[in-house]
């Protein structure tokens, strides 16, 4: 199996794991949302990086002084971006709902993700037949999206969930594309952290734990603002109580969360390294795209489009298959860079 099918496999499973993290908050139905947030946020941002990278990398504190600090700090900023558009993200869904909110902010991301690195670190391979393929995969990227983005508005008003009085959808959109935006920035501390995964690389670190060196800043500056939106809600809804509520069982249910959604980013960042040079530009769209059609089929397995109509189901398979067509011609770009 050569290095670019290997990549596209890894991020298969990726894709399936960063979809399926949040089924266990169903469970956890003792605990408000921001009390899964803050216990996922604890141990997806704040507990496993630290372990895992101090598991896997050798000589951490020689790899970050051997960078350049601008890259530490860029990768710093890339986090706490990330992490402010999870906030966004929380107040997008309130105002216009999951799947639209959803749809938005993983097409917007795509094409962010993927074009700035592309324009940054290639911009002479953009008028060429991998640079035409990957604009084609991106706007077939979109249009999936946006097609499943009208079957989940279609959906919501048929289950009687459309945004109603006193909710905003203007800004409920503004804030969707804005924590767009913000999601991209992971992809981009990966892309523009490269040095540290060179570095780590040079003192020893395997391929396949070098990118846990830049995982690391950019998780812990994620978590601030995620705390702090977590620490106001709980004051805000005077939900803090609810935590002896769950006992163990909700802790559990968080913890397989974060290892679902960190275990995603760490498989994510290995596949980059064995698609080889355009492994961040290639891997996101493919990522994200893998992302909604997981996420596509557990919704429809699991009874959330059940009563919807038949209408906003056939026009979510429609734009699973634009999203499918793109994984293959994303996957079949990759091939020809393996």
């Amino acid at each position: 199996m050569n290095h670019a099918a290997a990549g596209l496999l890894i991020l298969i499973l990726a894709g399936v794991m960063n979809a399926s993290f949040t089924l266990p908050m169903k469970y956890a139905r003792r605990w408000a949302w921001e009390n899964t947030w803050l216990a996922w946020t604890i141990f997806a941002l704040l507990v496993l990086p630290p372990a895992v990278t101090a598991a896997t990398v050798p000589h951490l504190g020689s790899i970050y002084h051997a960078v350049d600090a601008n890259i530490i700090f860029e990768v710093i900023g890339f986090g706490a971006g990330w992490g402010v558009a999870q906030v966004f993200f929380g107040l997008a869904v309130d105002a216009i709902g999951i799947a639209l909110t959803f749809s938005l902010v993983l097409g917007t991301s795509a094409a962010v993700g993927t074009l700035v690195p592309l324009l940054r670190l290639h911009p002479e391979r953009l008028n060429t037949a991998a640079g035409h393929g990957v604009l084609a995969g991106v706007a077939l990227v979109l249009a999936g999206v946006l097609v499943c983005a009208v079957a989940g508005r279609l959906r919501e008003k048929a289950l009687q969930m459309n945004a109603g009085a006193g909710r905003n959808t203007t800004l409920g959109l503004v804030l969707a594309i804005l924590c767009g935006f913000g999601a991209s920035f992971v992809n981009f501390g990966l892309a523009f952290g490269a040095p540290l995964v060179q570095s780590a690389r040079q003192a020893g670190a395997s391929s396949m734990n070098a990118s846990n060196a830049v995982w690391l800043p950019l998780m812990l500056a994620g978590a601030a603002p995620n705390l702090l939106y977590c620490f106001w809600l709980l004051a805000k809804n005077r939900t803090a109580g609810r935590f002896s509520e769950g006992g163990a069982g909700h802790w559990a249910l968080a913890f397989v969360m974060a290892v679902c959604w960190f275990g995603s980013t760490l498989l994510y960042g290995l596949s980059t390294v064995k698609l080889g040079p355009w492994g961040p530009i290639l891997g996101w769209p493919l990522f994200m795209s893998l992302i909604v059609i997981t996420a596509s089929l557990l919704g429809m397995f699991t009874g959330e489009w059940k009563n919807s109509g038949a209408a906003p189901l056939r026009i979510q398979w429609a734009g699973v298959t634009l999203l499918v067509l793109a994984v293959f011609i994303l996957a079949e770009t990759s091939s020809s860079f393996s």
